[in-house]
């Protein structure tokens, strides 16, 4: 099996003080995207780059203690794309990819729009143009995964709530329309959904009493993929157990 993990930190260095690269090292992932990293790559801690097994791309944000991705393959990369060539974009942080040749992936992390209308323009300017590097990729013909944080969480069983969400950001009715898109025009699938149609499937919950042990939460991080790989897809699984972060980790095993 392929094993394949995506995981928003909020903070490589307090996921790793919580134990979440140990957790890591015992899943015996293939690769592993992370975002929110907020560090700089000089302020990793030793758990987050002392890792002979893996071979690791950063990319951050020029602002300190803001955003950042990161990818670790098990298998050396032939070619790594920092960024998305968008200079507003990039500046945050937001796009690494790795390329093997018969296979491509990225670790995506979309702004979000919770800190009040400005962001919210951001994020949908983002998605604006986002969508063409998705057409891009998909038009490429090689099989690729875009893990991520998407900060929208797709169809009503994605949420705790759909009438209490639909006026929140993240929920939106355009943001919903622009993951339509995604998904029935330009004709990526979710992997997740592939093999787990489980309701209550959340990935992040919010900060507020009781809302993670009440499972009231999103399922914003997602791993979508080219349909050549859905065939592919074995198991689905987010794991709660413990908390490295606001979000959990998504795994999705892949026979390839």
């Amino acid at each position: 099996m392929f094993r394949v993990i995506t995981f928003n930190a909020n903070g490589i260095r307090a996921a790793a003080r919580k134990g979440f690269f140990r957790w890591m090292d015992a899943q015996r992932p293939d690769v592993v995207c992370i975002q929110e990293t907020k560090a700089q790559e000089h302020q990793l801690p030793p758990e987050a780059i002392d890792l002979p097994e893996y071979n690791f791309a950063f990319v951050d944000a020029q602002k300190k203690g803001y955003s950042g991705v990161a990818i670790y393959s098990r298998r050396k990369p032939a070619a790594i794309e920092r960024g998305l060539a968008i200079s507003d974009i990039d500046a945050e942080g937001r796009f690494v990819r790795m390329e093997f040749g018969d296979l491509t992936i990225a670790s995506l992390y979309v702004p979000s729009g919770t800190s009040g209308p400005a962001r919210q323009a951001v994020k949908y300017s983002f998605l604006d143009r986002f969508i063409a590097t998705l057409v891009t990729l998909k038009n490429r013909n090689v099989p690729t995964m875009v893990c991520g944080d998407y900060n929208i969480a797709h169809r009503d069983i994605d949420v705790f709530d759909p009438k209490a969400c639909a006026r929140t950001t993240g929920f939106l009715p355009d943001e919903r329309r622009w993951f339509d898109d995604v998904v029935d025009r330009v004709g990526w699938v979710d992997a997740f959904r592939v093999v787990n149609a489980e309701p209550r499937q959340f990935s992040w919950w919010a900060n507020w009493p009781g809302a993670f042990e009440r499972n009231l939460g999103w399922r914003i991080d997602y791993q979508l993929i080219t349909p050549d790989l859905a065939t592919r897809v074995r198991a689905a699984s987010i794991y709660r157990d413990e908390r490295f972060s606001d979000h959990a980790p998504v795994t999705i095993d892949y026979d390839l």
